[in-house]
């Protein structure tokens, strides 16, 4: 299946998090998208990794995604080495994007910012045909995406465009509250987290509402980039 957004998370919920507005208008707009989970969040304080799957599935239906796939590197302790960047080729080349969405570069997490360079590295040698992969038996044959994107996470990092997601952000928190064991609930017994907590949950809605107001719209969703954005006219703007 060829798809024309692929979005990596480290952990499930990620994705939902950093760009489910993005991705809910995306195909709502008849483009095909799917997400790779690059761990289970097995270390997660609250919940398990059986339970972040049924999760993540329950928040892939909401989104309407075409497919999930979990890679099941070892949460918190993998590293940018060959062995995981064959691992995600192989997804790149099996699904062939456009564009790939994956984790802030420099986040509080230290799995973001791993997880944002070793996809970024992996998207650049999927392109190289002398790198043989093979999935199922099969070969496969070389894929570079055409950009990398990073969504926003913990940290207020400057955004280098916006996307405008008015319309979206309903679904966006619906995708995240599918993780049910990982977010504000008043009557968990669970320790508390920094997600846990009612902030954090509303700054979903307010951190979005205000880059929507930056762009004289209702809501919008933050993006870092690698090289230089083009347009072909200035009306390509809004």
């Amino acid at each position: 299946m060829k798809l024309d957004i692929l979005a990596f998370g480290a952990h499930p919920d990620d994705v939902e998090l950093g760009c489910g507005a993005t991705i809910a208008k995306e195909v709502a707009l008849g483009k095909k998208v799917g997400i790779v989970d690059l761990t289970q969040g097995e270390l997660g304080t609250r919940g398990s990794a059986e339970i972040r799957k049924v999760e993540a599935t329950n928040a892939a239906a909401i989104l309407g995604v075409s497919v999930r796939e979990n890679l099941k590197f070892r949460d918190g302790f993998f590293t940018n080495d060959e062995q995981h960047q064959l691992e995600i080729i192989k997804m790149i080349r099996k699904y062939r994007p456009e564009i790939v969405l994956c984790n802030a570069i420099d986040d509080r997490h230290i799995d973001h910012g791993k997880g944002s360079k070793l996809v970024s590295d992996a998207c650049f040698l999927s392109g190289l045909r002398r790198i043989e992969t093979s999935l199922d038996g099969e070969g496969q044959e070389e894929w570079r995406p055409k950009v990398v994107y990073h969504y926003i996470q913990w940290k207020n990092i400057e955004p280098d465009f916006v996307v405008d997601v008015t319309g979206y952000i309903d679904k966006k928190v619906d995708s995240v509250m599918a993780y049910t064991t990982q977010f504000f609930d008043a009557n968990s017994k669970e320790p508390s987290t920094p997600i846990t907590s009612k902030n954090f949950l509303d700054s979903i809605t307010y951190r979005a509402q205000d880059l929507g107001r930056l762009i004289n719209k209702d809501f919008a969703e933050g993006f870092t980039v690698e090289r230089y954005l083009a347009v072909n006219t200035l009306a390509d703007l809004i």
